[in-house]
This record gives C-alpha cells, structure tokens and sequence, in this order.
C-alpha cells in the first residue's frame, strides 16, 4: 500500500518493532499526527478470548476521565415521566414506537447512542437487526437500559465509551482527540485498558492481552507494552 507523504514522515518517529510505555506512546501518537483536522486518537486491544461462546464475552463500559473530545447525540425511548425526564435532561431525541418507524422507514441514525427505559425493550426489539449491527442495540451491562435516564444522558454526555469485542476479538475504542495532549490521552487510556483487564472473562485462558496499540485517524499504529496492566 502507497502511503502518504504526513504518514511516512509520522512512521519514521515510530520503531514498528518496539513496545512503548503508556506515556511514551501517548506522547508519540500527538507528535506524529500531522493531519490538518484534530484528530481522534483510539485503543485496538486484541485478546485472547473466543468472541463466538458466550462466556469469553468481554463487553462493558466507563467514563472516561476526559471524555472523548466529541459529545454524542442521544437518543431515547421512554414513554411518560421518563420521556418527559430525558427531554429535560439533555437528550437529544426522545420518543417511542414513532422513532422506531422513522429508523424503519427513513434510515434515520442521526443519532449515536441509544438509552431506553426497560418496558421500553419489545418496542427497541423490532429493530433489532438494524441496531445490532451498528453496535447501536441498548444494553444493561453498557448502562443503556435504565429507568435512570438521567444519569445516563449524563455519562453519555461527559464521556461515556462501550467497549466491546467484534468478530476478530479485537477491541477499538476512542481515547481522546490529539489536541488534548498526551498527558489526558495517557489517562484516558489507562483507564479503559484497566476496565478491560478486570472485565476478564473467568473461561478466558492463556495470555489476555494478546497485542495493545493507539493511532491517531491518519496516523501509524504504536505498540504498548501491556505487561504491567495484567501483573
């Protein structure tokens, strides 16, 4: 693959062959972005664990210490007091069996999370299929289903991230923006990687960390050293 004249030159900062320190990798990925746009700095965490059984699931989430850099539009289903609850609180589209329709019938995700009341679940179901895939479908164990919308919409809005495995057992998450610096970045990131640790399934056998690395959008992959996060 031909890259770009910024890549290359961001690549010669980097040893491809060298497990940085979290510190040292936070402050590498800010120097060697060159990207004319504040760009998304995230976490590829690949695991030893089987994402096809159940029991070597590894899926949750946190509040990151500085947030993401981007504040998420939320949508919620509720119906009553708590739809009445969420519009007072932030969220930015609340509905019910409607809102299902217009994703249904419009393709409408103007939105990028989901929060919805537990009665409110058969009604999210229908959509299932659609949802799933996008990583949009709310869940419990994400904080997503809850009669507290409120806390919720506020989590989400301060920098609330899932973490979840996708078929190659690989987990990407954003840890921040490049304008943050790599001091918030190495925070961040320290503390999703230590959610994921104590997230470990008990089936999970052998090395959990398999391989731990951050980029920027447009910038090279650097290694981690994950050694002291599992010790």
């Amino acid at each position: 693959m031909k890259r770009g004249k910024n890549y290359q030159e961001s690549a010669k900062l980097i040893d491809s062959a060298k497990l940085y320190d979290v510190d040292e990798a936070c402050a590498l990925v800010v120097s060697a972005a060159k990207a004319k746009f504040d760009e998304t700095v995230e976490a590829h965490i690949k695991l030893g664990v089987d994402s096809r059984h159940a029991d070597q699931q590894v899926r949750g989430a946190i509040v990151l210490p500085h947030g993401t850099g981007k504040v998420p539009k939320v949508l919620v289903f509720a119906k009553g007091d708590k739809a009445k609850e969420a519009e007072e609180n932030g969220a930015d589209y609340v509905g019910a069996e409607e809102l299902v329709a217009k994703i249904q019938g419009e393709n409408w995700f103007d939105f990028d999370v989901i929060v919805a009341t537990p009665d409110m679940m058969g009604v999210v179901g229908r959509i299932g299929k659609i949802l799933g895939p996008k990583g949009l479908m709310p869940n419990p164990k994400a904080g997503t289903v809850t009669m507290d919308v409120t806390k919720a919409i506020a989590e989400l809005k301060s920098g609330k991230i899932e973490y979840r495995l996708d078929k190659t057992n690989i987990i990407h998450c954003p840890i921040g923006k490049v304008s943050f610096g790599g001091e918030k970045i190495a925070e961040n990131f320290t503390a999703l990687i230590n959610a994921v640790v104590k997230a470990k399934p008990a089936a999970a056998k052998g090395q959990y960390l398999r391989s731990v690395a951050i980029a920027s959008t447009m910038g090279p992959g650097i290694k981690i050293n994950s050694a002291k996060f599992t010790n």
